[in-house]
């Protein structure tokens, strides 16, 4: 039986008397005094809870909830409210920032103390009047000139997480960076203010004086996402109208906050027979029908799916609980089966949107580890692009970005109005091609086949790994560095890459923990542990030419022969991590 350390206990106890919030400081004292008497799975949480310091990832903090300094807790949140509020007084003096904050245990809790520590600190601060999704904090951040935005959030992660997620904008900074989430050096920057913090207990709290979003903001983000559907062929608004309302949708919300949002959206739309996923429509912190409340998690959209047998959909539509992402399912008829769109290709079908339907210019972009489809596509139409590191924060940072995405169910469809991902105006985008294709008698997976039949077959999949000893992670990472796999799925490896050492003039982008594997029939596989989950992650993708005239019965073929190859290179990378 494991003894409770005296250094371990000596610093729970300290952490328990500058906690200021008496659930978490109760919850310590019961796990310390149950740790003393040898309960190993109280032991266990506590040594996790104390192992370090929750640090800031992928732009901001993401963990567990509960007591410690490895925890998303008022202690923690507090430290990092003052951080931040001592970074922006040094970088722009007294800055405007707002809150927004979702439905999760205690997003609200940990909202309001930021607004009262930033109000103390002599900023102005607004804080949203209640919980809305992610996308309404990111446009708030330019529409209010903020220099500061705040979401307390933990997007699609499992129900016991909570986040805080941190954008920059107006003075704080750059033309590309406006309403973007945040990047090295300032994530460095205001880690370093946070860790200057001294006693909780000693950070001053104001007791008003920070300002509410007026109710009718959200109406505001609506109008502004609308133009998406305002597409330059559409010379007959009566036929578009139509197309609309002929277009049958299932949408959930996946418990979170989203679902009033995109209703009004679809709605002011035009977009009029939308049923929902009762189970899923209305907020719920538990996330009951779904232990992973992330779109793209096996049996996550089981429900949707179901929803739209019954009333004979044409497209379901899933946002994840902050409604910054969002997923697409179809019916396929190769499969006979409603199935999920890979994020690569809804990915392609929005930028198909862009290029084709809408008068634009910029560039397309996509992260690293998403399809290079996208090139092709923008090759095809005469757009720029480029590729990043992984996360939003990266992508909305392209220069002179038309159009964004990242393959985990990510799109940015209207930079000028949210400089991040945006799951509702995305939403509207394909429910628009949708209807469009509908109104020519097709569909989407047509759309798909024609678009292998320009650019080829770009078939794309994950391998997601998740671990309960985060060692694990760099020993894999470890494996891939060391004894790289020669072949993939019986194609020699030409090109092997360690990102960490990669540089600005050989990889085009700066280092990253991750490994690149090409192999001679261009497939490619690229490794690199999550951002926001206790997961490694290996993105796969396979390539085949495809003619022109290929027949509905040649691309079934194709398909199929491109999905038993991702399967092999699957089993392959998991035999080689003794996954």
């Amino acid at each position: 039986m494991s003894a409770l350390e005296p250094n371990l206990a000596s610093r729970a106890r300290a952490w328990m008397e500058d906690d200021p919030n008496q659930s978490t400081r109760e919850e310590l004292k019961h796990r310390i005094a149950a740790a003393e008497e040898g309960n190993e799975a109280e032991l266990a949480e506590l040594e996790g809870a104390f192992a370090g310091t929750l640090q800031f990832g992928t732009a901001g903090l993401r963990g567990a909830m509960g007591p410690g300094p490895n925890r998303m807790n008022v202690a923690v949140v507090s430290r990092a409210a003052a951080g931040i509020g001592a970074y922006l007084s040094d970088v722009v003096g007294k800055a405007r920032i707002v809150i927004g904050y979702d439905a999760r245990y205690n997003s609200r809790t940990f909202a309001e103390t930021s607004a009262a520590i930033l109000t103390a600190a002599g900023h102005e601060v607004i804080l949203m009047p209640h919980h809305w999704p992610t996308p309404v904090l990111a446009h708030a951040v330019r529409a209010k000139s903020a220099d500061c935005g705040i979401m307390v959030t933990a997007s699609h992660n499992p129900a016991r997480d909570n986040g805080y997620k941190v954008y920059l904008g107006g003075r704080a900074a750059s033309e590309d960076g406006n309403g973007v989430q945040i990047v090295p050096p300032a994530d460095a920057d205001i880690a370093a203010k946070i860790a200057s913090v001294g006693a909780v207990r000693d950070i001053p709290l104001a007791e008003s004086g920070w300002e509410t979003m007026p109710e009718s903001f959200v109406d505001e983000y609506v109008e502004a996402i609308l133009p998406i559907i305002e597409r330059s062929d559409a010379t007959d608004t009566g036929a578009a109208r139509a197309a609309r309302a002929n277009l049958r949708i299932v949408h959930t919300a996946m418990h979170g906050v989203g679902s009033a949002t995109m209703l009004s959206a679809f709605e002011s739309a035009g977009f009029t027979d939308v049923h929902s996923v009762k189970e899923q429509q209305e907020p719920d912190p538990d996330f009951p029908t779904v232990p992973f409340p992330n779109p793209e998690e096996k049996g996550a959209i089981d429900l949707a799916a179901k929803l739209a047998e019954q009333v004979e959909a044409d497209l379901v539509i899933a946002n994840d609980p902050d409604a910054d992402r969002c997923a697409a399912a179809i019916y396929d008829p190769r499969r006979e089966v409603w199935r999920m769109l890979h994020g690569d290709e809804l990915g392609l079908l929005l930028a198909t949107y862009i290029a084709d339907h809408r008068e634009v210019e910029g560039a397309f972009a996509n992260s690293i580890v998403s399809s290079r489809s996208l090139g092709a596509l923008a090759k095809a139409r005469g757009y720029a692009s480029t590729q990043t590191l992984t996360g939003f924060k990266w992508i909305a940072r392209a220069h002179n970005v038309a159009f964004g995405y990242e393959e985990a169910i990510g799109y940015c469809v209207l930079p000028d109005v949210v400089k991040d991902k945006d799951g509702m105006s995305a939403a509207l985008a394909i429910a628009e091609l949708a209807a469009l294709t509908k109104a020519h008698g097709a569909s989407l997976v047509d759309l798909l086949d024609d678009l292998a039949r320009e650019c080829g077959l770009y078939l794309t999949s994950q391998l997601s790994i998740r671990v309960s000893n985060l060692d694990r992670i760099g020993e894999m990472m470890t494996t891939l560095r060391t004894t790289p796999p020669s072949a993939l799925a019986n194609s020699p490896v030409v090109d092997v890459r360690d990102l960490a050492e990669g540089s600005l003039e050989t990889t085009g982008l700066p280092p990253t923990n991750g490994m690149f594997l090409l192999a001679e029939d261009d497939s490619r596989v690229i490794v690199r542990p999550s951002g926001t989950e206790p997961k490694l992650k290996a993105y796969l993708e396979v390539v085949s030419p495809i003619a022109a005239d290929a027949s509905f019965n040649d691309l079934s073929a194709a398909r199929e022969r491109a999905a038993e190859k991702l399967e092999l290179m699957k089993k392959e990378l998991s035999e080689l991590l003794g996954a």
